[in-house]
């Protein structure tokens, strides 16, 4: 929890973001896998493969959608995602007066692992599966950690150095708390949350191809049940329903870059019928092929930012 001077370190890192990014949208840093985000009004729902990532609200608020469960958070809390998920996010509380500032520090998996035999917490085991995303509350450390780590903007010529350190300390700060086994269920060999996390990587990749279960759970050395309940837990959904996400939002990605037809970019990304990829694709973006590349097209220069994290 927060105390006054955790208000105090809550306005300096809206302090910083504002500072350093000025404008609407996403900005990079000098400092390795930071990210600042700004927007001044509410954003429509965005769909992306969210990264796993530390994300921190400075103020603001933000909804988060995974498959069909919600997640809410603002200054009073911090999301962090385990694994590359296909969610939604929408900010939902932004005003000129007062922007949405938000940062987002992607995490490295290998720093995740060299920490955890320094955390008191014991390894899950190997059968325990968690949700791959979370939102808890803050706290003073974590956040200290956090506005440390920004000030360093003001000193570049420090970041080569203290930058990795403090870095380590915030990814510490996150598997000390109760919710930090989402982390580290992916560092237990052999465990359930391995396989999944590699069955994930197997359906990206092979995102456009038919998926047959039972080959998916072989390849991962799973039952085909254990697989599904497992892949649920982790991710929220299926693996075919994951693999319908990343098919959907690959063939927006397409449209929006390209000129090719709808029907061709359906086939594309795997579907076999025009008419199946029509129905789903208005079924998850809420408009058909066209008419979403249109609005969305249109909205590049008018009206709400796009902005994610």
């Amino acid at each position: 929890m927060l105390d006054h001077g955790g208000s105090t370190l809550q306005n300096e890192l809206a302090g910083y973001i504002e500072k350093y990014t000025g404008t609407d949208g996403t900005h990079t840093t000098p400092i390795p896998n930071l990210s600042l985000i700004r927007a001044t009004d509410g954003t429509e729902l965005i769909h992306s493969i969210h990264e796993p990532a530390l994300c921190i609200v400075a103020q603001g608020r933000k909804l988060i959608m995974l498959a069909q469960e919600s997640y809410f958070y603002d200054s009073n809390s911090y999301l962090v995602v385990s694994l590359q998920l296909p969610i939604s996010g929408q900010v939902i509380q932004a005003s000129p007066e007062r922007p949405y500032l938000c940062l987002r520090l992607d995490l490295d998996r290998h720093l995740i692992f060299d920490l955890i035999p320094s955390c008191q917490e014991a390894l899950p085991k190997k059968t325990d599966s968690t949700k791959a995303l979370f939102v808890s509350s803050m706290n003073q450390a974590l956040l200290d950690a956090v506005v440390r780590l920004v000030r360093l903007l003001d000193t570049p010529e420090d970041i080569s150095v203290l930058a990795p350190l403090v870095t380590k300390e915030i990814v510490y700060r996150i598997l000390q708390e109760e919710q930090g086994q989402s982390l580290k269920q992916f560092a237990v060999s052999g465990s359930h949350a391995q396989r999944i996390a590699a069955a994930a990587q197997l359906i990206e990749r092979d995102y456009n191809q038919p998926l047959h279960i039972a080959d998916l759970s072989a390849a991962v050395n799973m039952s085909p049940s254990s697989l599904h309940h497992h892949f649920k837990e982790i991710t929220a959904m299926s693996p075919l329903q994951y693999q319908k996400q990343i098919r959907l939002q690959e063939a927006r990605r397409l449209l929006l870059l390209e000129t090719s037809e709808a029907a061709d970019v359906g086939f594309q990304v795997g579907y076999e019928s025009p008419t199946q990829f029509n129905r789903e694709y208005a079924r998850m973006f809420g408009l058909p092929p066209i008419r979403d590349i249109k609005r969305l097209r249109e909205s590049l220069y008018v009206g709400p930012r796009q902005v994610q994290a």
